[in-house]
This record gives structure tokens, sequence and C-alpha cells, in this order.
């Protein structure tokens, strides 16, 4: 879990984790899943005994736009039917903070409720933009919840070379664990 005490020192490792994942090698991922609009990859993580995830796709939107649904604010509860509630606990700078959010059980309830506590950074890339974020520690805990923990995450969100203002589109690029 990453460390609050210096929030500068996990933006930076943070942005640097999710720009080694995205100059990966294109040979090192396996397709996972596709469809028309989407392709999944994934690769045996380094990191931790898993797959680390890459899934890619085009919006027909711009950046800031898009990231507005994926970054912690009041669109994230609007699409994602896993979440049940998301609040920001703590804002560090401009572009991090701190968020709560949970999510529901699953399979009856075999799965239990999950609470996260992330650090959450969202930064300037290329013309468009990178959000991503951690778990981090945090002392409080509710009962009704299973703690939940997040590898480093995120969103590479860009225009396409072709976008123009009137017919905006960006290619989005996601890691997860």
């Amino acid at each position: 879990m990453g460390s609050l005490q210096e929030p500068s020192a996990l933006t930076a490792r943070l942005q640097n984790t999710l720009m080694s994942y995205h100059s990966l090698d294109e040979n090192e991922w396996r397709v996972a899943k596709k469809s028309k609009d989407v392709t999944v990859w994934r690769k045996s993580s380094e990191e931790f005994h898993g797959y680390l995830y890459k899934a890619q796709g085009m919006v027909d939107d711009n950046p800031n736009r898009i990231v507005d649904y994926i970054r912690p604010g009041p669109y994230r509860l609007d699409w994602d039917s896993l979440m049940t509630a998301m609040d920001i606990i703590e804002t560090l700078d401009q572009g991090c903070c701190v968020m709560r959010y949970t999510t529901a059980g699953q399979l009856w309830n075999i799965i239990a409720p999950r609470e996260f506590i992330d650090f959450s950074y969202t930064t300037d890339y290329q013309d468009g933009l990178l959000s991503c974020g951690i778990s981090v520690e945090h002392e409080e805990q509710h009962q009704s919840y299973v703690r939940g923990f997040n590898h480093p995450c995120g969103w590479f969100c860009v225009p396409t070379p072709d976008s123009t203002t009137t017919a905006a589109q960006s290619l989005l690029t996601g890691w997860s664990c």
C-alpha cells in the first residue's frame, strides 16, 4: 500500500508505474477478450501473483469529459453498478485526493461487500489525461465491509490524431490487476 506521508513521492511512483505499464512491448500481452469496440489483454504480473490487465477502446468524446466519469466525482456512481458509495476523504493537491468507496456483495453475499481507501491522482498526459490510483493505509474501517486492496491501476485518455472539436474521439487505455 502507498503512504500519504509524502504525496508527491506517491504521485511520482504511481505515475512511473503506469508509464512503465504503458510502455510494455505489445508482444508481452495475450488477448483475453476482443469485441467490436474494445480489446482486453493480460500478462502475468511481475509484482504479485496474478495477472495485469490492459483494456483499450475508442470513445466518442474529449478526454476531459471521459475522465470525469473515471476519476472520483459524481459521475462515477452513474455508470459503475458495483460501486455503492464514494466519498472524498481528503483533498491533498490539485488532482490528488484520498477516496473511500464501497462495492456491493456478489453471489448472494458469498463475496462480501468491500471497502477501498485509495489515493487518486489525475494529471495531464500527451494532450489528454492520466487518472490513476492505489490503495493506501487508513485507520478507520467500517465493520460491515471487508477492506479491499488495489494495486497501481489507471487510465490514459488521449485524443486521436484525427479528432476535431466538433467530432472528438479519444483512445482510452486502462490497466488493472
